[in-house]
């Protein structure tokens, strides 16, 4: 769920050797530790295989509580929800890198209840989260049936297999 929505320019590429990307995260819920290697491993191979250079990606895992205001304060809506992205827009010219790409907060008891239904491992769940927050900081939405396809199609390329949105998509797809 995008709580913001911008598109950032073509200033993540520069010429010479190809500049690293940070993922900083904040660690919010008790059991958030044991996921966070592999979300920030998962995160970096993201960014590189969405072609990205030189961003900084904050990643937050949080409770229902924390994701619900968060919730109710961005998009007026009371409840909690799986993850929510506020993109930072385009860095100003000339800005030192690595330039702040924006926020993915994610749930991680929305998660765990996702995956226990799914029948599949948290890491798994956190994982199509991730991938569905990082698409929404890009600008992907998926308000729109052409949308939705477009956004569902990078999901799974990123994740190697069936993300968020295809699963909405059921058999529209």
């Amino acid at each position: 769920m995008a709580a913001k929505k911008a598109r950032p320019g073509s200033a993540g590429r520069r010429a010479g050797p190809p500049a690293a990307n940070a993922v900083l995260l904040q660690l919010a819920h008790p059991r958030a530790l044991r996921h966070a290697r592999r979300l920030r491993a998962l995160a970096r191979r993201f960014l590189e295989q969405l072609g990205l250079e030189g961003r900084e990606l904050s990643l937050s895992l949080v409770g229902d509580r924390a994701i619900r205001r968060l919730n109710r304060t961005w998009r007026r809506i009371d409840r909690p929800t799986d993850v929510l992205s506020f993109p930072a827009g385009d860095p100003p010219r000339g800005a030192p890198r690595p330039w702040p790409l924006g926020d993915v907060v994610i749930s991680l008891d929305t998660a765990a209840r996702a995956a226990e239904e799914r029948g599949c491992p948290v890491e798994d769940e956190l994982a199509r989260y991730l991938a569905h927050g990082l698409l929404h900081l890009l600008g992907d939405d998926h308000a729109r049936p052409a949308e939705a396809r477009r956004m569902a199609a990078r999901e799974d390329a990123l994740l190697g297999g069936a993300g968020m949105v295809r699963a909405s998509l059921g058999s529209k797809a």
